[in-house]
């Protein structure tokens, strides 16, 4: 099906998105839809029978690395190189 592109159209569909274009407009809005839509058009001309959809062109991997357990600061360690500490815990601002 191939739509008639004009400056009707244009104009409703101006209206309908509530633009306010000029003549000048129009008439380069008409040419560029018409390039568009037949563009379009070429690509529904391709026989894509026996294709597999494809919704993700690019193969999706797990790209982060492996989780590994190593030996970890103790408490005592993690505080020893800050002033705000209280009963063993870092000790920020009061919040409201």
């Amino acid at each position: 099906m191939k739509a008639k592109v004009d400056e009707k159209l244009i104009e409703h569909v101006a209206d309908v998105a509530r633009l306010k274009i000029s003549e000048k407009e129009k008439k380069q809005f008409v040419k560029e839809l018409k390039e568009i839509l037949d563009t379009f058009s070429k690509l529904d001309e391709v026989d894509t029978k026996g294709i597999d959809v494809s919704l993700q062109p690019v193969e999706l991997k797990n790209v982060l690395r492996e989780d590994k357990a190593k030996e970890c600061l103790s408490q005592e360690e993690a505080l020893s190189l800050t002033q705000n500490k209280k009963d063993g815990y870092f000790k920020g601002p009061r919040a409201i």
